[in-house]
């Protein structure tokens, strides 16, 4: 067991460390990453533990699209849903808001998906933000084979999503994504789950023709590129 540990610790060491130093060597200000909370906690912590000197910042993507919307580099419209009013609610993943950068992360969340939806459209769980419900699909549990158990745990995030009435789940984790939409097909749930991406991409009007696997019928069509219309 502790050559386990050991070997474990020098791999994250290995990667922390080739990972900043890629991104300082292209001259980066940011260690950006993309939406998964815990590639963003390993290197955030990694850096920390390892004592690797940097001057980058390590941040997760969330706050930057946030950022982003109030700068107006990034203009997603929410006009798209002021008829149809489709409800959406958001996921808050345990590694990105209460493990790690807190309730000001799951603010940013609900503010980009606002931007995106029209905030007449958004349903929170109960609870929320640092007390959301644990989907079950975390610390390599999808991974792990016990599919049984990680499906019956996952009862929970589906009852109170179910509860939302909302026809969207957002997230910004791969494994939430992942574990929630599972969720829905094995127990015969209406919702859909998005990846924050491409909602956002669907609100800015550029979400190409093959990233529209998550969609239902209700949104498949709409707010396509305008090079898929010619």
């Amino acid at each position: 067991m502790v050559k386990i540990i050991a070997c474990s610790l020098l791999c994250w060491e290995k990667v922390t460390r080739n990972t900043l130093e890629s991104a300082m060597d292209l001259g980066c200000k940011v260690y950006l990453n993309t939406e998964c909370g815990h590639s963003t906690f390993s290197v955030w912590k990694g850096q920390q533990k390892f004592g690797i000197e940097t001057n980058l910042e390590i941040a997760p993507m969330v706050p930057y699209y946030a950022k982003w919307i109030r700068e107006g580099k990034l203009k997603p419209s929410s006009d798209w849903n002021k008829d149809l009013k489709v409800k959406f609610t958001v996921q808050d993943p345990c590694q990105q808001v209460r493990k790690s950068f807190g309730d000001p992360l799951a603010e940013d969340l609900r503010f980009v998906v606002k931007a995106c939806v029209g905030e007449e459209n958004f349903i929170d769980m109960v609870p929320n933000h640092s007390n959301n419900f644990c989907c079950g699909g975390g610390g390599g549990y999808l991974q792990s084979g016990y599919n049984e158990q990680r499906l019956k745990y996952g009862e929970i995030k589906k009852d109170q999503i179910l509860a939302t009435g909302a026809e969207y789940c957002v997230t910004p984790c791969h494994n939430c994504h992942d574990q929630i939409h599972k969720l829905a097909e094995h127990y015969g749930c209406h919702y859909h789950v998005l990846h924050l991406w491409t909602l956002l991409a669907f609100a800015l009007g550029v979400l190409g023709e093959g990233e529209r696997k998550y969609l239902g019928p209700d949104l498949a069509e709409l707010n396509m590129p305008e090079e898929a219309d010619e």
